[in-house]
Order: C-alpha cells, then structure tokens, then sequence
C-alpha cells in the first residue's frame, strides 16, 4: 500500500521503517528541508541513533505526497497535529485511513487528538488511533514492542493492524478510543512525575507513592478530597484518579521548561488538571464531574506547593 508517515521525529520514523519493513510503499514527510537534507545526507536520523534509513524509504516536505494513499500516519507534534490535518483535509483522497500516533490533549479546546483530525476532515476520511506502551528507539532497533489499534469501526481497525504487524511488532484492535488516548495523555504525565523523583534521588518506593491513591490529598486546600468525593459517587475506576493525582504531583516538579518559575509550571499543571477534569466528563457524559470552588495559580501556590515541598525537604 502507499502510504505517507507526516512528522520525521524519532517516532514518525520508526514507524515508516516498520510500514517499509512490511512491505509498503512509504513517504516520510519531515517539517523543514533542513531536516529531511540531514535524513537525506547521513541515511540517519539523529533521534534514531544507529537505525540506518535504507534507500527504499522515501523523503519529501511536499505535503502532496499524501495523495493517493491508502493510509497516512500523522506522527506531528501534538501542537502541529490541527494546522496538519486542515491540509490533509484538502489533499487527501476521501476515504484515506488517517492514523493519530500522537499523544496529547488539545490546550485550547480539550479535544483529544484524534478528535482535532475528525474536525479538520469533516467526515473525509476515517481517523484510528495508535498507541501504546513503545520506545521509538527501541522500534527502531526492531526489539518486540505490543501496541493498540483503535477506531469505532472495528473493521478498519483490522485495516491498520494488518499493514502494521509482524513478528516484533504486536498489535491489538479496540473500539475504545477514548481510553487509547486518555491513557495515552495522562502517562506523559505521570512519566514526568518519576522522572523528577529519579533527578531528586528518591527511589522506586517514592515513584511508587506519588501514584498512590491519597499521596496529593493535602494539595491545594482540599481541592483532590472533592474530587475524590465526584469521581467515587459517580463509580469512576480508583485508576484514573490516581493517575490524576500523580500528574499534579509531578507538576510541583515539571522541570521540562527550562528557566520558567515555580509559579509557571505549577500554574501549567494546573491548567492539564482542568482538562483532564473535561475528559472525565466526556467519558462519563451521564455523571459530570462538577467541581466547585476550583482555586487559581495563586491559591493554589499558596496553599498547596508549600505542602508538598515541606514534607520532601
């Protein structure tokens, strides 16, 4: 099958070497000639050390070269992926399988990613979602990774785990899309979370802790016990709260920006705390979660970072 994998990151080019491995007739898209002239001189991505590109896989930054493909892989950068599929929508052919494989929640309007893609086509093409528990890298070097597949219409799903699978490369076919991707979103979280206990020298017990379910309790006046109160009256799994827990934690802590304040960060976790508050809600439509008396940065920073910057010196 032709097919265009949109987005020359480590992952994006993993998955085409995997799609070309299988046998397909692949384009890997990259955002900038810069970066396609690097893949295109040294046969190499610099995200993917050691992973040769070979010949057969072929590089462009025309976005036309999605025409006339069965698939297309949009691997783009959770900010990139709307601006993406508002061309897509004019260059792909109607009918042409999109696949989301990348992670995240829209900021400004809470949509999950997938989403952002169906609202861009308008019903043109058909839009699953691939997600799983894989290293790019370690795709690359075709160690065995296991992935899911999921999509509404359990046939096309089928689709896309045909042109994906082989003997290292495991894939699963769901119909939840929402939980694909949810749980997609919200392990980034908690992944920064154990990363910036391993960079404060605590162990496997403290990454264990900060997924507990009352290790964020005392933080910001109260505000977890009412959610506590929400999600458990409504029967939402002790799972996904303490993954939401565990992402306010880490935002304490979320030195990814490097030079932004305290307040910053703290507020900027704040804000991911809203919208996953948004995706409960649109899972469980029939119960919304309501949650009154939300504090802002401020209060929250007041009342809440001394509490969890005390207690771990």
């Amino acid at each position: 099958m032709k097919i265009t994998v949109l987005g020359s990151g480590a992952w994006g080019t993993a998955l085409a070497l995997l799609l070309l491995e299988n046998g397909n007739d692949v384009t890997l898209w990259s955002y900038t000639e810069e970066e396609s002239a690097v893949l295109r001189d040294t046969h190499e991505n610099p995200m993917l050390k050691g992973v040769p590109l070979p010949e057969g896989l072929k590089l462009t930054t025309d976005m036309a070269a999605v025409k006339g493909c069965g698939l297309v892989v949009v691997a783009t950068p959770s900010f990139a992926v709307r601006s993406t599929a508002k061309q897509l929508r004019e260059l792909a052919d109607p009918g042409t399988i999109l696949v989301s494989v990348s992670k995240g929640i829209e900021k400004d309007s809470s949509l999950r990613l997938s989403q952002v893609i169906e609202e861009e086509v308008q019903g043109r093409c058909p839009v699953v979602v691939l997600s799983g528990p894989s290293h790019a890298e370690e795709v690359g070097r075709k160690i065995p990774t296991g992935v899911v597949v999921a999509s509404e219409d359990l046939a096309v799903a089928e689709q896309v785990q045909d042109l994906f699978m082989n003997q290292r490369f495991r894939v699963y076919t769901s119909d939840d899309k929402i939980g694909t991707e949810i749980c997609a979103a919200l392990k980034n979280i908690i992944a920064l979370c154990a990363g910036c206990c391993d960079g404060m020298g605590y162990g496997d017990n403290t990454k264990a802790l900060c997924t507990l379910f009352e290790t964020c309790n005392p933080v910001m006046g109260g505000y977890h016990d009412k959610i506590t109160e929400e999600l458990f009256k409504d029967g939402v799994s002790p799972n996904y709260l303490a993954m939401h827990q565990a992402g306010l934690f880490g935002g304490a802590y979320e030195f990814t920006e490097e030079g932004w304040p305290i307040e910053k960060r703290t507020a900027y976790h704040m804000s991911i705390s809203k919208e996953i508050i948004n995706c409960f809600n649109e899972m469980y439509p029939d119960k919304p979660l309501k949650v009154s008396g939300l504090p802002d940065a401020n209060e929250m920073i007041e009342k809440g970072l001394e509490a969890i910057l005390k207690p771990l010196g």
